[in-house]
């Protein structure tokens, strides 16, 4: 082993030995990152699954255009065939008819709907035209467009307003979580650092005498603080394995309540699809935020 290898085996086995002393004092630590850690990352997992059941609903709406009853089945499929003319906007146009409308209808309902419908006597379904859209953000223009058409007066009804307003009231609530879980996880990761700081600067005072005779034999600066910094790069990297754990129990738990809301099947998938990014992230973070708190400690106490 080089000389450079083994200083920095020495220092790092010395920020291990810190860390061991400082005992409950570097459970608490290590607990307060983890809790940071913890909310930081699952907000940011919560944002990104709510953002998918987004996509996920919006990709199944479609707009559903039905027709008056007294338009007959030719002129809707005039109609079918210039909408299909509108490539960039429209992937697909079915055309729904009254019979099919009604058969898909009572599939999705109870026998005693089914058997009211049949002593009324007649279908009281409207033909309709299902229109799927190139990308869920083009659905306003084709509705503006539709409203406008020169086929404005054979339209009975567009029912894409309820889709509409249930797609802004999930972009509200997507973004009131992301900005609550960034205010929570902020405030949070300066607790962590303080915390961090006040354990850091603690050892610090209790190797005080080391310190001197350190310098009497030769030591550096780098070399009397490198150990500091290992340790809280330590307090960092077991903060970010127990949230693993954490996230891991929570992904378990909320499974079921996600299944088939999302591409991935639920948010246990998504969370193990993502592990070893998820698992670098918090490495990179849990790390850095020990060694910015090792270095505000070194720099305002460590005086050599």
């Amino acid at each position: 082993m080089s000389n450079k290898s083994l200083k920095l085996w020495r220092t790092f086995k010395e920020g291990w030995q810190n860390l061991k002393r400082n005992g409950w004092l570097s459970f608490a630590t290590v607990s307060i990152l983890t809790l940071s850690l913890f909310i930081v990352s699952l907000s940011a997992l919560l944002g990104i699954t709510t953002s998918l059941i987004l996509e996920n609903i919006k990709e199944k709406v479609s707009v559903n255009v039905s027709f008056n009853p007294d338009v007959s089945e030719t002129r809707i499929l005039e109609i079918q065939s210039e909408l299909s003319k509108y490539t960039k906007e429209i992937s697909s146009v079915q055309y729904i008819s009254k019979e099919k409308a009604l058969d898909e209808f009572l599939a999705k309902n109870n026998p005693v709907i089914a058997q009211a419908i049949q002593e009324i006597g007649e279908n009281p379904l409207l033909p309709s035209l299902n229109i799927k859209a190139v990308d869920p953000v083009k659905y306003p223009l084709i509705v503006e467009q539709l409203k406008n058409s020169t086929f404005q007066n054979d339209i009975n009804r567009i029912n894409y307003e309820e889709n509409r307003r249930i797609f802004e009231r999930l972009e509200k609530i997507n973004v009131a979580t992301k900005k609550a879980g960034m205010a929570i996880g902020l405030t949070f990761i300066f607790i962590a650092i303080l915390i961090t700081f006040n354990t850091i600067r603690i050892t610090i005072y209790s190797h005080r005498a080391e310190f001197e005779i350190m310098r009497l034999v030769g030591a550096s600066n780098l070399y009397v603080r490198t150990p500091f910094i290992f340790e809280g790069i330590l307090y960092g990297v077991f903060a970010s394995i127990t949230t693993m754990l954490l996230l891991f129990g929570i992904a378990y738990y909320i499974a079921p309540l996600t299944q088939d809301a999302i591409p991935q099947g639920n948010f246990l998938n998504l969370y193990l699809g993502n592990f070893h990014w998820i698992f670098l992230s918090l490495l990179v973070l849990g790390s850095t935020l020990g060694v910015i708190s090792s270095a505000i400690a070194i720099r305002r106490y460590l005086k050599i």
